[in-house]
């Protein structure tokens, strides 16, 4: 019997080694649930993209690695630009960043924000894909996170709810809503507007009693969120900054799992952003643009630019954006514009 017991314990140990001690400790360590905030649902593309971050980790971990959402940034009472902090602090196991919102910690993500940098899609993954991206992800590892992908919140239009805009003049006297941004308040300011600061929560209920006259923000949240029931019927598209989202992990976190679970979280990101910045295209980058009809055919008056007309918002930015060049670092701004004007139309 003693002889059995020993043989089978002798067995057992030579499993474990077998499969690498350290690999078994850490699975060991593993949480029950990792937390994923979001500023959005399921509804939106930000938020499916979490989804399928989270469906391909379960699936490529084998069930190990098990994740919840937490739409509105509920882990942290919807503030948005206390995500990055709680994220380093552990408040928050895992989340898919924007680069606006995190952009009071690490002011380099600001260059996504300098008014009219990047004039197309092919522009912004010029930036993501190149080594601007390599930089900024070298810079967040710095600043104590694991970024793994790149994803798209996407271009933020704008709306209002008293007239078609197409000058810097038609955003005389305007309240439009902006994120928490010193960038943004110095760019509609500059613009001739009354830039007001307050969370999407707070947004809404705002247009919607005349509080604000306007908001900037990409067309999948214009249409998702329905804003043209409070009160936003003309839509400029002008395409002034647009919003890469961030997937990163705690790095507490990411070095509690193995090498291998590791390398699957990060190939489930890549995979995840990939489809989500697909769905946050949609609808606007095939030549009918079918998401411009369906917001036309909800009664908003949808106005897009001509190249003479946007090069005014360009010149009438201009000074903001080379105040901001050097905050955000000349050698990164300089990077940037040269890896855009290299770009593959």
């Amino acid at each position: 019997m003693k002889l059995r017991t020993f043989l089978a314990t002798a067995t057992a140990a030579a499993t474990l080694m077998a499969l690498g001690l350290p690999a078994a400790q850490a699975q060991s360590n593993y949480k029950s649930e990792y937390r994923m905030s979001l500023v959005l649902g399921t509804a939106f593309p930000w938020g499916k993209g979490g989804e399928i971050w989270a469906n391909k980790v379960k699936e490529k971990t084998q069930g190990r690695i098990n994740i919840k959402l937490y739409p509105g940034v509920s882990l942290i009472q919807g503030d948005q630009t206390r995500e990055f902090s709680a994220l380093r602090q552990g408040v928050i196991d895992m989340a898919i960043g924007s680069t606006i919102n995190w952009s009071p910690q690490v002011k380099q993500l600001n260059l996504f924000s300098l008014p009219f940098l990047m004039p197309d899609y092919a522009a912004i993954d010029a930036l993501t894909q190149g080594p601007v991206g390599k930089s900024l992800f070298a810079t967040l590892d710095k600043a104590g996170v694991v970024p793994l992908a790149w994803g798209e919140n996407g271009y933020r239009e704008i709306s209002n709810s008293k007239h078609a805009i197409k000058t810097p003049a038609d955003l005389k006297g305007l309240k439009i809503r902006v994120v928490g941004s010193p960038l943004f308040l110095d760019t509609f300011t500059a613009l001739g507007a009354n830039p007001t600061q307050m969370s999407w929560a707070d947004a809404q209920p705002a247009m919607a009693s005349g509080a604000v006259d306007g908001q900037e923000n990409p067309l999948s949240i214009f249409t998702a969120a329905k804003l043209q029931n409070v009160s936003q019927k003309y839509l400029t598209l002008w395409g002034y900054i647009a919003d890469p989202l961030v997937f990163v992990v705690n790095k507490e976190v990411w070095n509690s799992w193995t090498p291998a679970d590791r390398e699957a979280v990060r190939q489930a990101a890549i995979e995840a952003g990939q489809e989500q910045i697909a769905l946050a295209r949609k609808g606007v980058v095939e030549p009918d643009k079918p998401l411009l009809k369906q917001i036309e055919g909800l009664g908003v008056t949808v106005t897009q630019l001509t190249p003479a007309e946007r090069e005014q918002f360009v010149q009438a930015t201009r000074p903001v954006f080379n105040k901001w060049k050097g905050q955000i670092g000349a050698d990164l701004v300089n990077q940037a514009e040269k890896s855009i004007a290299a770009r593959k139309q």
